[in-house]
């Protein structure tokens, strides 16, 4: 399951693990302008994890999830 919101300078979708047990803590998803952040409490430090990825490493991940094992590089198309 997942819910997104619009707001004035972010989207921001939060992905709540709804399979079975054990449950992993809810996937919070800020799309900005320039970066994704992805937040996600961990119950062992008690604290909120935060990464923040480039536009560039979204894309690639994107295109990573479609790809077998290797090394690759996206480049733009021509035209």
């Amino acid at each position: 399951m997942f819910t997104i919101e619009h707001d004035f300078d972010a989207t921001t979708v939060t992905l709540v693990d709804d399979g079975s047990a054990p449950l992993r803590e809810d996937v919070i998803v800020h799309a900005f302008e320039d970066c994704v952040t992805l937040t996600q409490f961990d119950s062992r430090t008690d604290r909120d994890v935060t990464i923040t990825l480039s536009l560039e490493q979204v894309r690639d991940m994107g295109a990573a999830l479609d790809l077998p094992e290797g090394a690759y590089r996206l480049q733009a198309a021509k035209g």
